[in-house]
């Protein structure tokens, strides 16, 4: 190979480097925008966010759309029965207990989906049994299955549970979530299974095996399934929807809905509203950005 050649291919090199940087800005702009532009819009008076001419940047930071949020409605810190006796905490605003609702809910679905799914996975990878296939394959259908279709059975299951306008509600349907099981047993299909052989050779116990050996080996998978999880979760406003009512029980998206006026929209309060509820979505995504990517980069190599 020539230099006019090897020149020619690093000239390709750095114009299809820079393209690409190029392309990237452009999508995490696209990407980025609406986020800045509800945090703007969270801060701006009503003439500014109802302008013909966009305002990018607020003239003022007014603090009047979070004002509203918290003083429109009221609702107890928490609320809990146990054995006949009902404890209730001081009210606060109803913004904070939406928040604290949906915060419980996509945390304890995601915890009791990553545990479930990643012991389903492991069974379905590393045990043979009569029937593995058979379930295995009616996992794999679920997946197929709009959510919408199972709707009223779910209501009615809820209902005969005694557990309708709860937020256990919304946290059961979520936590049989087939996705998590097809994607932690293709996790637990590379690990050998000669370290499952010899830790059965050691005497060690099947709960043993799965907390010291494979769940850390799986961990990338489990990081991954708990950020689907949770936004999955979070964002399930349909479920929500269908399954709370009362004004205590409600999630700070379908809570803020509620707000909207039958005559006029308050675009400052529901941006208000989405800039508090993106919050924790953006904390979640940093504290397990690095088992996702992990995890996704892993999915491909299997392939």
């Amino acid at each position: 190979m020539n230099q006019n050649t090897i020149d020619r291919s690093a000239q390709r090199a750095r114009i299809f480097n820079v393209a690409s940087a190029i392309f990237v800005c452009i999508m995490a702009f696209l990407f980025a925008f609406p986020l800045y532009w509800i945090i703007t819009g969270a801060f701006k008076t009503g003439a500014e966010i109802n302008s013909r001419t966009p305002v990018w940047v607020p003239s003022e930071w007014d603090m009047g759309n979070f004002e509203r949020l918290m003083t429109k409605r009221t609702a107890p810190l928490f609320d809990i029965s146990a054995f006949g006796y009902t404890v209730t905490g001081p009210k606060v605003p109803a913004a904070i207990r939406w928040l604290l609702n949906t915060v419980f809910m996509s945390v304890a679905s995601m915890l009791i989906t990553c545990l479930t799914s990643a012991m389903a996975g492991y069974v379905l990878a590393k045990k043979r049994f009569w029937g593995k296939g058979l379930i295995f394959g009616l996992v794999v259908c679920a997946m197929a299955l709009p959510k919408q279709v199972i709707l009223i059975p779910l209501l009615r299951e809820m209902s005969a549970l005694g557990l309708y306008d709860t937020i256990w509600a919304v946290i059961f349907p979520i936590v049989g979530w087939p996705f998590g099981v097809f994607l932690l047993k293709q996790f637990a299909e590379g690990i050998p299974t000669e370290m499952v052989e010899a830790c059965r050779i050691d005497g060690a116990s099947e709960w043993r095996t799965f907390t010291d050996v494979m769940f850390p080996m799986i961990k990338p998978g489990v990081g991954a399934c708990a950020i689907f999880t949770f936004i999955n979760s979070w964002n399930d406003y349909f479920m929500q929807l269908i399954m709370l009512t009362s004004n205590k029980n409600l999630t700070i998206s379908l809570g803020i809905a509620t707000m909207q006026g039958e005559s006029s929209t308050d675009y400052g309060l529901l941006m208000a509203g989405a800039a508090l509820a993106s919050v924790p979505i953006i904390i979640v995504f940093l504290i397990f950005q690095k088992y996702f990517t992990k995890g996704i980069t892993m999915g491909a190599v299997k392939g």
